[in-house]
Parts: structure tokens; C-alpha cells; sequence
């Protein structure tokens, strides 16, 4: 059972999530401030964590970061906040996904089960995929990277979006196919979302990210992975 921690404080919210959440089969808890929330991800122990950023006694991105010292758990950003800026913030301070107030249950719950899903174990086919550069090496089965002689954290996103490119280094892959299979079939036409988590991986990876070496663009058609 997929186990979901609510962070939020409208109560009618809160309610309304945890009635849809278990009634779908998901186990779900909640927390009304950040210092609760911190403290349940340690306890709860949750697959996903529903995050509102405007919490009473700390800002949901300052949430992330503590999140994001020792936990990959897949981060859904649900938030009143609209700006281009405000999302690209939470996403670079380790968000998953980023959905807006106010939204659709359904669409909620369908990127509630795509974030559950980027965490799925590795294919034991895949368990030998260890991919070395002069700039980082990358294990897969293990989620580490090295670069420079230290760990580089990635978000679930981004490893299942590496993932995905590393499976097929050295061939273009095509934007729709890598949306939908790092988000889902719903999201085949959000470019946008490629945008941002592969300027986000080229800064954690490549030596000069405006020029990238391993990453590359194919311009109106998609990316790959060289080695």
C-alpha cells in the first residue's frame, strides 16, 4: 500500500484529500506545519509527501530543503502559487511535480500514482548499469553519482528521467516518449517539464551546462544520453 503524507493546513483541504486518498487505496497522514511534517517523514516513513508551501510556521520550500538533506521520497508541490519563478524554485529546491490551487481531484491522484511509480526498483537486467565520464560516473541500481569525488543528490524525477536516458544512451529519444514514461501518459505534451528537469540535471552534471558534453538537445525532437 502506497503511503502518502499530507502536508497542509486548510483543514477542508486536508479532509477532502485523505477521504479521496483512502478511499483509493492509499494509506494517508497528515501534518498541519513543517516542523510536523519533517518529523512524521522520519516516522510515517511516506512513498509520496503532498506539500502545500504556504505552511503557518516555516515556508514549504524551506520544507524541501530539510527534506532533501537525507530523503529522495517524491515531493508533490499543491500550491496557490502560480508564477513561472515561484514553480522553478520549488522544483529546483527538490519538488517532483508542482501542481496548482485549485485543481482537480483526478489529475491530483493521477500524478500521485506517476510520482509513486518513479520509485519502483531497477529491472534485475539493468542491476549491472554503472555509466562512467571523465566528468561523473553513474550507478543506477545503487541511485548514486560521484562527480568530482563527492555524491550528487537527484531528485526521484531526475533519476528516472537519467534513468530512462542511460537505458538508450547514444540514441535520440524522443520528447513525447520521455514524457511519458517519466510522467505518464497524460503529461506527453508538457515540453516545459523537459525543460526544467534537464537544466536542472545539466547543472548537477555537466562541467559547463550551458555547452553540455552528455546531455545533449536535438532541437524540436528530444535528448541523449553520450557518454
Amino acid at each position: 500500500m502506497t503511503r502518502v503524507l499530507v502536508v497542509e493546513d486548510d483543514p477542508q483541504l486536508v479532509r477532502a484529500l485523505v477521504i479521496n486518498l483512502k478511499a483509493r487505496g492509499f494509506e494517508a497522514d497528515t501534518a498541519t506545519d513543517g516542523a510536523r511534517a519533517l518529523r512524521l517523514a522520519g516516522e510515517f516513513a511516506p512513498d509520496v509527501i503532498l506539500l502545500d508551501l504556504g505552511l503557518p510556521d516555516m515556508d514549504g520550500i524551506d520544507v524541501l530543503h530539510a527534506l532533501r538533506v537525507h530523503s529522495r521520497v517524491p515531493v508533490l508541490v499543491v500550491s496557490a502559487r502560480r508564477t513561472s519563478d515561484e514553480k522553478i524554485a520549488a522544483l529546483d529546491a527538490g519538488a517532483d511535480d508542482y501542481i496548482t490551487k485549485p485543481f482537480s481531484m483526478d489529475e491530483l491522484l493521477a500524478r500521485l500514482r506517476a510520482s509513486a511509480r518513479r520509485v519502483l526498483p531497477a529491472p534485475p537486467g539493468e542491476r549491472s548499469l554503472i555509466v562512467t565520464t571523465e566528468d561523473f560516473t553513474i550507478d543506477l541500481p545503487a541511485k548514486k553519482v560521484m562527480r568530482q569525488g563527492r555524491d550528487v543528490r537527484l531528485t526521484p524525477t531526475e533519476w528516472h528521467l537519467l534513468e530512462v536516458l542511460i537505458r538508450n544512451r547514444g540514441r535520440l529519444v524522443g520528447q513525447r516518449q520521455l514524457l511519458q514514461e517519466v510522467w505518464g501518459p497524460a503529461y506527453d505534451t508538457q515540453s516545459n517539464y523537459l525543460r526544467v528537469y534537464m537544466a536542472q540535471l545539466r547543472r548537477k552534471l555537466e562541467a559547463d551546462p550551458s555547452h553540455p558534453r552528455h546531455l545533449v538537445t536535438a532541437p524540436g525532437m528530444g535528448y541523449r544520453f553520450e557518454s
